[in-house]
C-alpha cells in the first residue's frame, strides 16, 4: 500500500507539473499572438490592471459596510456620534489592507510589507494600552447603545452593593466617554450635573428606578434625654 500511495502521489504531481505547464504555454502562445507594441506594456497593463481591480474591489466593499452599518444603526438606534468613529474605522482598514496588495502587485518584497506590518502592530499595540481607558469607555458606550440599560430621561443609581447608596439622578446624556446625570441630592433650587465614565456603569450595580426616585429621608434625630430633677435641701 505504501508503494501504491507514493506512485499516485508522484502521478498527482506529474499532472500538475504538465497542467501548469500546459497553462505557461497557452499563455506565452497568447502572448505571441499580440502586437508588439502591446507586448512591451504587458509588464505595466497587467499590474495596472490588477491596481485598478484592488480599488475599485476596496470601493465597492467600504459602500457595502457602510450601509450595512447604517442599517445596523436604524435598526438598534445608534446616535450619529457613534457612527463616525465605526465608519472611520472600517474605512481605514480597508485603506491600509488595499495599500498592501497595491504595493505587492507594485513588487514590493512581501517580506518588506510584513515588517512594516509588525512595526505598525506594535505601535498600534502599545497606542492601544495607553489609551485602554479612553477606549474602554468608547466600547462600553457602544454597549449601552445597543443593549439599552437605561435611556435618556431615566432615573438610575449606581451602587457599590445593593445597600449602599451611590450616584442618583436622571440621565440627561450619553455620549462616547461619559454618562451624565441630573443629581437627584442636589440642594432644593440648585442645580448639579454628574459625569460618570461610561465603563464605570459596567463596573457596577444600577438600579432603575419606575418614575421619579423617592427623596431620601433624614435620619430620625433622637430625642434629647429630659433634664435631672434639681434635689432642693429643706430649709431648717
Amino acid at each position: 500500500m505504501r508503494y501504491l500511495d507514493f506512485f499516485s502521489l508522484d502521478a498527482t504531481q506529474h499532472h500538475m507539473r504538465v497542467a501548469a505547464g500546459t497553462a505557461a504555454s497557452r499563455m506565452q502562445s497568447l502572448k505571441a499572438r499580440l502586437p508588439d507594441w502591446v507586448q512591451d506594456w504587458l509588464e505595466v497593463i497587467i499590474p495596472g490592471t490588477q491596481i485598478l481591480l484592488i480599488l475599485f474591489a476596496a470601493w465597492v466593499l467600504q459602500r457595502v459596510l457602510r450601509r450595512i452599518v447604517r442599517r445596523a444603526s436604524v435598526h438598534y438606534q445608534l446616535p450619529d456620534e457613534l457612527l463616525v468613529p465605526i465608519n472611520g474605522l472600517i474605512r481605514w482598514l480597508i485603506i491600509a489592507s488595499a495599500l498592501l496588495l497595491v504595493l505587492e502587485r507594485m513588487g514590493v518584497s512581501a517580506t518588506v510589507l510584513w515588517t512594516a506590518f509588525t512595526g505598525f502592530a506594535t505601535v498600534g499595540a502599545v497606542a492601544f494600552f495607553a489609551a485602554w481607558s479612553v477606549l474602554s469607555n468608547l466600547f462600553c458606550a457602544l454597549l449601552i447603545f445597543t443593549v439599552r440599560p437605561f435611556r435618556p430621561g431615566d432615573y438610575i443609581e449606581l451602587l457599590d452593593t445593593a445597600e449602599k447608596p451611590g450616584a442618583k439622578g436622571r440621565v440627561v446624556d450619553i455620549n462616547l466617554l461619559y454618562t451624565t446625570l441630573e443629581d437627584h441630592g442636589a440642594a432644593q433650587g440648585s442645580a448639579a450635573w454628574l459625569q460618570i465614565p461610561n465603563a464605570l456603569v459596567f463596573q457596577r450595580v444600577v438600579r432603575r428606578f419606575q418614575g421619579v426616585p423617592p427623596q431620601a429621608t433624614p435620619p430620625a434625630v433622637a430625642p434629647a434625654p429630659p433634664a435631672p430633677a434639681e434635689i432642693t435641701s429643706p430649709v431648717p
